[in-house]
């Protein structure tokens, strides 16, 4: 078995050898794709403050429960996708006065439950509108 250990040593050597040089290869030939510079960056500009124009629009002439929807991306994973419950409680049915009505309690810090500690932190970050086109998405499913 002594007499095959320089030899392991050697091979694993090797490996290594091979597999640094294939890396500084790839590396050298593919450079980063978050590279962007002089025009490109100058055309990514253009391009951002485009779509940035076009999404002001679109939230101009949406109604409270489609920005309600955007929002409750981050409530879907305790109240379900369609606010069927899941840790949470169910939302469906609910309408939009009562939700309104909690998120408010749950900024001001008021205990409802025992759950209450997440959803301080949760409505915490709402402002009011948010609250009310939260209410509307909710109360629309």
């Amino acid at each position: 078995m002594r007499n095959f250990i320089p030899f392991i040593a050697i091979f694993l050597a090797s490996v290594v050898a091979v597999v640094m040089a294939r890396s500084l290869t790839w590396e050298q030939n593919h450079p980063s794709v978050g590279i962007c510079t002089g025009e490109c960056y100058e055309k990514y500009q253009i391009e951002r403050g485009i779509r940035k124009e076009k999404e002001a629009k679109m939230l101009a002439i949406a109604s409270p429960a489609d920005l309600g929807k955007r929002i409750f991306g981050g409530c879907a994973a305790c109240h379900g996708v369609q606010g069927e419950g899941l840790v949470g409680p169910k939302l469906q049915g609910q309408e939009s006065e009562a939700i309104v009505s909690m998120l408010q309690e749950y900024k001001n810090g008021i205990t409802r439950g025992s759950m209450s500690n997440l959803m301080w932190g949760q409505a915490a970050a709402l402002s009011d509108n948010d609250i009310i086109n939260i209410a509307a998405y909710v109360e629309s499913l």
